[in-house]
């Protein structure tokens, strides 16, 4: 499928996890492609890998994001889609009776702080052209609630959440669709180092998911190609779950 043929796609967090799955499927859809991350070394591996351009940014320091932005517009003459991905999950990040103000902060800085920052800076390159496609990475956490807690992810999961359903119906009729991803556990670098490092917490999530495993990065990335295309050109403000049925189950099959 080609429905991405020359549209101009940002996404931010693309050097690796879902990140990276999508770049890929952008350009088999055929997305030009910036792709932004820290990371500098895996970031330019990634660009190299999609045919796409590398900016370094860090997504919580506004600077960072209107140069990000303002290079895809100069560089490819437009700003169709903006995948607005990065997002952090540290071990520090706990029960709220753990976590610390540092902790909690950063996580909100990089989680929702950058979500803001990124549509901020993206919706007036939409508005000029009449039309764009935003995708912000929420969770399935921002619907449910878990006593193995990560008190600053998940609320800077349901901000980013509630933030997106208000942009979706404020910029609707400008063109401009705006769409949460909640992802289930995804089976990413990041989370195989968190479980394999506690087994027990791993399985305690995994028993709650109806499809019996954790998702496919390319899975993810498939969602997102989809509210990005004019297939979904009837969906915004929507909490687009992909989550193997988690949030829907009461009770789990054998």
């Amino acid at each position: 499928m080609q429905r991405l043929q020359d549209r101009v796609a940002v996404i931010t967090g693309a050097a690796g996890g879902i990140g990276l799955a999508t770049a890929r499927r952008f350009a088999q859809e055929g997305a030009k492609l910036v792709l932004a991350d820290l990371d500098e070394d895996a970031g330019r591996r990634a660009a190299e890998e999609v045919g796409g351009l590398f900016v370094r940014a860090d997504v919580a320091q506004e600077d960072d994001v209107v140069r990000m932005f303002a290079t895809a517009h100069d560089e490819f003459g437009s700003v169709d889609i903006a995948f607005n991905n990065a997002g952090i999950s540290p071990a520090d990040d706990d029960s709220i009776l753990t976590t610390g103000m540092d902790a909690w902060r950063r996580v909100q800085e990089v989680n929702l702080t950058s979500v803001y920052l990124c549509c901020k800076h993206v919706i007036p390159y939409m508005r000029r052209q009449g039309k764009g496609s935003i995708i912000n990475t929420a969770s399935f956490v921002a619907v449910m609630g878990s006593a193995t807690s990560q008190i600053s992810y998940t609320a800077s999961k349901g901000g980013v959440l509630a933030m997106t359903r208000e942009l979706g119906v404020q910029f609707a009729r400008e063109g401009i669709r705006v769409n949460a991803l909640c992802p289930g556990p995804v089976d990413t670098p990041l989370l195989r180092e968190l479980f394999a490092k506690d087994p027990e917490r791993a399985q305690r999530r995994l028993v709650h998911v109806p499809l019996g495993r954790f998702a496919r990065a390319e899975e993810i990335a498939a969602a997102v190609a989809f509210l990005a295309s004019d297939d979904a050109s009837f969906v915004t403000a929507a909490e687009f779950l992909v989550d193997g049925g988690i949030s829907g189950a009461y009770v789990t099959p054998l």
